[in-house]
């Protein structure tokens, strides 16, 4: 204990002072209105709590300061944690901050804990019973306000992603005392409808009272017990709420539900392209090799008619052959002849009774020579007869033509044809198309 009798400093007494208080003064949290704020160069901030009859000088340092999540201001209605201290210098009581909260959030904290484990603990948020969105719905439910800059921004998603998709509202409030209960109705009754394939339930961000409708149970029972698979995409992507744990799925944004649900859509469109460049590559890879094939075939093909003067040409080469032969073997012959007649007249003493006979059987042979050459001429001339009447060429000089279909086959005969067909006619001079008017066949 303290001796009454001893005398003490100031300095001495409010460091006993302020040991005292913070000893006997735990971590507590002190409700009040702010007032007289002031923010030091240093980062420190220091203010007064007040109520209707009191008020208690305050500080909460720079570091501390730094983690409160918004503005203060004065006449912001808060809750501190702070520790009851004295600043010794001037022995001012004061009360060290080291949290902010806004008046009843700690009250809204342990309620959405309490609502979180009941309904986790009836299995509202187990992943077995969420149900998978459908990749290419056809209508959307927008559970929402019709002025709510959230329901703008899932339509404008909507309409740059999927602009063939019909988004049907179903109007409701989303803050206020009795805002629950609508929201609740509206995915009821959207439910009951079934007009849509999904609901998106969306309200643009705000502090924990704004979006507190969105926490209530009757709001998640409603998700829970509706047939539709649903999406929440309520606040921005640091707020939460009840319906996005019993939400099918749980989107940061609104405008990120609207992309959600139309990502499918979305994906289809880039798929179809790439699709289509490689249908058009596959096309283009068969176009080519048909054609190659197709000139490979042109060069093995010979027209008629160059074939008709190749055969021209080695019916010529084979007449000048079988000149040549005929030449030089009547040639050989008469050598022989010669040589014979020679050695004849060496052996013989009087030739002059056989030159007679000689010179006849020379005649006799040259004849036969030449009967013989000319019987090969008209032969080879009889082989180039017939090779001209093969000539399709003359066929055609002669008034014939060739009838071919649409696909370019040979028509030889009348029952291929019908009324109305288009052939083709190849003429001596040039081509014609025709349409048969009717056609007759010989039984």
């Amino acid at each position: 204990m303290f001796d009454p009798a001893t005398v003490v400093s100031i300095s001495e007494l409010n460091r006993l002072a302020r040991q005292t208080l913070e000893r006997e003064f735990p971590l507590l949290w002190v409700s009040g209105e702010i007032s007289n704020l002031t923010r030091a160069a240093s980062g420190h901030v220091y203010f007064s709590l007040k109520d209707e009859n009191a008020q208690a000088r305050c500080v909460m340092f720079r570091s501390r300061a730094q983690s409160i999540p918004w503005r203060l201001e004065n006449g912001q209605q808060v809750e501190a944690r702070a520790l009851v201290s004295l600043y010794e210098p001037r022995g001012d009581y004061q009360l060290n901050v080291e949290a902010l909260r806004r008046a009843g959030l700690g009250r809204l904290f342990e309620a959405f804990a309490r609502l979180k484990a009941r309904l986790e603990a009836e299995g509202l948020f187990e992943a077995g019973r969420k149900r998978p969105l459908p990749r290419f719905p056809h209508r959307i439910g927008i559970i929402s306000s019709p002025r709510a800059a959230a329901l703008h921004d899932g339509l404008v998603a909507l309409k740059r992603r999927a602009p063939h998709l019909t988004a049907i509202l179903y109007p409701t409030l989303v803050q206020g005392d009795h805002a629950a209960e609508e929201i609740a109705k509206a995915i009821t009754v959207a439910g009951q409808r079934n007009e849509c394939d999904l609901l998106l339930i969306v309200r643009g961000g705000g502090s924990i009272e704004d979006l507190w409708a969105f926490n209530e149970e009757i709001v998640a029972r409603a998700i829970a017990a509706s047939p539709l698979p649903t999406v929440s995409g309520v606040g921005h992507e640091t707020d939460t709420t009840i319906i996005d744990y019993v939400s099918d799925l749980r989107a940061a944004t609104p405008t990120a539900a609207a992309e959600l649900v139309t990502q499918g859509w979305h994906e289809a469109t880039g798929e179809i392209a790439g699709l289509g460049t490689a249908l058009g590559r596959s096309m283009q890879y068969r176009i080519a090799r048909q054609q190659q094939g197709l000139d490979n075939l042109s060069l093995r093909l010979i027209h008629p008619a160059t074939r008709l003067a190749q055969a021209r040409s080695r019916l010529a080469l084979r007449g000048s052959q079988l000149d040549a032969s005929m030449a030089h073997g009547l040639r050989r012959h008469r050598e022989r002849l010669n040589r014979a007649a020679l050695g004849l007249g060496r052996t013989i003493p009087r030739t002059e009774k056989r030159s007679g006979f000689i010179g006849m059987l020379a005649q006799r042979l040259d004849a036969a020579l030449r009967a013989q050459q000319q019987k090969r001429r008209n032969a080879l001339e009889n082989i180039g007869t017939a090779l001209m009447h093969l000539n399709p060429e003359a066929t055609l000089a002669r008034g014939f033509s060739i009838i071919r279909d649409a696909d370019g086959k040979l028509i030889t005969d009348a029952a291929g044809l019908h009324a109305g067909q288009t052939v083709s006619l190849h003429l001596a001079r040039g081509t014609a198309e025709a349409s048969i008017l009717s056609s007759t066949t010989d039984r």
